[in-house]
């Protein structure tokens, strides 16, 4: 039965995506067979992560990339890692309902994954739904984490670029230089940039990276945003091409 549904899955089929991502949560047992019969399909997508803590707006930030990256005629694949219901188990699908205007959207794959008390911000289970959606043939897999604040760093093992998301309330120097997000971050949003103090902040980042050794092959940029209205979206996804460019420049990928 698993060979079958990876192979109707490689052929687009979507419900067979769909049962293969509920045998990841419910089948420890067929994990590593899956795998194995992914990894070949596997290597072609772009992985995004965006972080940040609970009310900075990540869901509604990738709704904005989601309407930007398939004006571009891109596939776009997403997990959004939703907190445990502690009745069932089972992800609460808050961010899921946020972008339900995607749902129609064959060029759109939403799925929402209970963290179940795993740390870091991740569920167990996220690395494979990512390799999942690779191999099905997206361009694009977007991975929101489920808003831990600062213990949330799990997001930069299982992406390419990693993308924190502030707002002008969200610290001043001090939390920001003690923060472990401050160091995974490829790129910096400042969300709700329309509220006091978003100019600030962004420039408190900038002071705190060049605090830093440039010895890395890339600097995060700093982006100011307002994702309810789109304002700055296209400068973000920029700069997130930007960065898988140089990615595999650097390491001839």
């Amino acid at each position: 039965m698993l060979t079958k549904l990876v192979r109707d899955m490689l052929d687009g089929d979507r419900h067979s995506l769909a049962k293969l991502f509920t045998l990841l949560e419910t089948d420890s047992n067929n994990f590593l067979e899956l795998m194995s019969l992914l990894h070949q399909y596997t290597g072609k997508a772009h992985r995004v992560g965006v972080t940040g803590s609970p009310g900075v707006g990540k869901s509604t930030l990738i709704d904005s990339l989601l309407q930007m990256i398939r004006k571009q005629g891109l596939k776009v694949g997403v997990i959004a890692v939703d907190p445990s219901s502690a009745f069932t188990g089972g992800a609460v699908l808050g961010d899921r309902i946020r972008m339900s205007h995607h749902v129609l959207d064959d060029g759109v794959f939403i799925r929402s994954l209970a963290s179940r008390g795993a740390q870091g911000g991740l569920s167990r289970v996220t690395g494979a739904g990512v390799s999942l959606l690779d191999a099905y043939g997206v361009d694009v897999v977007l991975v929101e984490s489920v808003g831990v604040g600062q213990t949330e760093l799990d997001v930069m093992n299982v992406v390419d670029t990693v993308v924190v998301v502030m707002v002008p309330e969200g610290g001043d120097s001090v939390q920001i230089s003690k923060a472990g997000l401050m160091e995974i971050a490829d790129i910096f949003v400042v969300n709700k940039s329309d509220r006091p103090g978003a100019e600030r902040l962004a420039g408190v980042i900038g002071s705190e990276m060049n605090l830093n050794d440039e010895t890395s092959w890339w600097k995060p940029s700093i982006h100011l945003t307002q994702a309810n209205n789109n304002q700055g979206i296209n400068h973000l996804w920029q700069s997130i091409l930007d960065h898988s460019r140089v990615g595999e420049e650097t390491f001839n990928l």
